[in-house]
């Protein structure tokens, strides 16, 4: 049997800060320090952390954890050597995730990463890692136990050994107020048999940001009653069951965002084209002046459009996305007075009066974008909303508000198939995330990516315009539009017969349309030849673009014999 060894006396003063945030005296009687918490986890341990695109994660356990491991030189030895099942609604901060990845700390990762240490264990086979849509992962995977069909120690009803969480505060009935993201965490406080929770006073108690309801499994799951962007169906805190607390850390470290993806002459040709449609949306009584609720996907294209809608001519606009994100331009050195006023873009969008009001599981701002936030809260707090991602993500009100839904794939194909993940099939970039939820749902599913990325010796070497994507996460039932600083393809009520040749022509670039066109002109008259041209392919040469790639460093393919 497995016994968990139990801490010391608490002997430990309280701040002034801590005791102001945990306003439930019992739980200040459970003050530690992290390094007397990290020998307690043990190998194969199934451990769950808040947190959702490196934000509002804890990081003053993990990192105590590591440091223990390394000070022992645990992993040199396969007796003492632990590897953990983690689990995260998203990704977190790159100095503990991946630190715990260059450690060989990690045994299972779900649902999503995006950190480059994460990647290469994943891609080494050291990790096993399985993509999951977000709003399914921890919000419903993780309660119904399927994470912990394997686990064959602890408590069986509750799936995790351990959740380590941060707060802002703690309230008076021991509920927990998340800080600048919710994701995954109300699930694995549920699902967590001891749970550790770390107050970080360095950032603002963020107490009425959210908006919280408990997760039920069927047959006792209950509709979401949201019907628009401002509604609230649960809490502002966390409810959790206070015996499970066993230890109350103060922290006050900053969450460590870095800069966002910068905009370029791209992304903003991207943008433009999206508003322009958007604008002729609008003028064809296809939706209304502001528009519906949006969701924004992450990276410099993003970025562009935010900043190119904060400058747009929609009022009153409204977001219902997973992430709230934006991208820092300080111009500080030459023209002080417009520091501010070019902060992160959604910042910029609250300030410019159009973006009425925005709901999300998550904010991630550059550090100089949440020094601005925290230090004017009160004037964000009214139009901002943080929910679980259960409910940000979730398809049931997604297509009931008519969410309007743009993300950044790897590569898209002629049909409209798109890859978010695998770089040539195989090899894990990142995790799919929520975009799935959103596209398959929303009433506008639009895909943006620069039409070619760069190699090592050719400018334009990768098309993001292919043949045959070579991983698809995202089908050709699920998307409406296609757009790439080249142009943008309207592809609703087409057939794929029709949608290559649009695709080709608006989207590709101009290195690659010439044999784009010709790939699908062959592949047309082999596929009628024989009486098979619904979706015409050459499966001998659906993938020459990327072993084109892997063998001369482009997709420039000479020809098709």
């Amino acid at each position: 049997m497995r016994v968990t060894p139990c801490l010391r006396q608490n002997t430990l003063s309280v701040s002034a800060a801590l005791r102001e945030r945990v306003r439930r005296p019992a739980l200040l009687k459970k003050i530690a320090k992290p390094e007397d918490l990290a020998p307690l986890f043990k190998n194969d341990d199934y451990i769950g952390w808040s947190g959702f695109t490196g934000v509002g994660y804890p990081k003053s356990v993990p990192s105590a954890i590591a440091d223990h491991v390394e000070a022992k030189n645990l992993q040199a030895d396969p007796t003492t050597k632990k590897k953990f099942n983690l689990f995260v609604g998203a990704s977190v901060g790159p100095e503990v995730e991946d630190r715990w990845a260059r450690l060989d700390m990690i045994a299972r990762r779900y649902p999503h990463q995006v950190g480059k240490d994460i990647a290469k264990g994943i891609n080494a086979g050291r990790i096993d890692f399985a993509d999951k849509h977000l709003s399914s992962e921890c919000t419903l995977d993780l309660t119904y136990g399927y994470y912990s069909l394997h686990k064959n120690h602890g408590d069986p009803k509750r799936p995790l050994d351990w959740a380590i969480v941060e707060a802002t505060a703690i309230t008076e009935d021991g509920k927990i107020v998340p800080g600048a993201s919710v994701g995954a965490t109300p699930e694995i406080l549920q699902s967590a048999e001891k749970i550790i929770v770390e107050v970080n006073t360095r950032i603002p108690n963020l107490e009425g940001l959210h908006d919280i309801n408990q997760s039920f499994v069927p047959p006792y799951r209950q509709p979401y009653l949201i019907k628009h962007v401002k509604d609230r169906i649960g809490e502002p805190a966390i409810a959790v069951d206070t015996d499970r607390i066993v230890a109350i850390i103060e922290s006050n470290k900053p969450d460590n965002t870095g800069p966002n993806s910068p905009e370029n002459d791209e992304s903003r040709a991207i943008a433009s084209h999206l508003i322009h449609f958007l604008s002729e949306e609008v003028s064809a009584g296809r939706l209304p002046k502001n528009l519906l609720p949006l969701q924004s996907g992450i990276g410099n294209v993003a970025n562009s459009i935010i900043g190119g809608l904060a400058e747009g001519p929609f009022e009153q606009v409204q977001v219902w996305t997973e992430v709230l994100q934006g991208e820092h331009i300080s111009l500080s050195w030459w023209l002080g007075w417009l520091t501010i006023a070019l902060l992160d873009t959604f910042i910029r969008f609250f300030d410019s009066g159009k973006l009425s009001f925005a709901t999300a599981t998550s904010i991630k701002f550059s550090p100089e974008g949440f020094d601005h936030f925290y230090a004017h809260w009160s004037d964000y707090k009214n139009r901002l909303l943080l929910r679980s991602q259960q409910v940000a993500n979730s398809p049931e009100i997604i297509r009931r508000l008519g969410v309007i839904a743009m993300n950044t794939p790897l590569e898209v194909d002629i049909y409209a198939h798109a890859n978010s993940t695998n770089a040539l099939g195989s090899r894990m970039l990142n995790g799919l995330g929520g975009s799935a939820d959103f596209l398959r749902n929303a009433k506008l599913s639009i895909m943006h990516t620069p039409s070619s990325r760069p190699t090592k010796t050719d400018p334009t070497g990768i098309s993001c315009i292919v043949p045959f994507a070579s991983h698809i996460d995202q089908t050709e039932h699920d998307l409406d539009v296609i757009v790439t600083e080249q142009g943008l393809a309207d592809l609703r009520g087409l057939s794929p017969r029709e949608r290559a040749p649009l695709i080709i022509e608006k989207c590709a670039h101009p290195d690659y349309k010439d044999s784009l066109r010709e790939y699908y002109d062959r592949a047309l008259h082999e596929c009628m030849k024989r009486g098979a041209g619904h979706e015409p392919h050459m499966l001998r040469n659906a993938f020459k673009f990327h072993t084109n790639f892997m063998e001369h460093g482009t997709m420039k393919v000479k020809n098709w014999d």
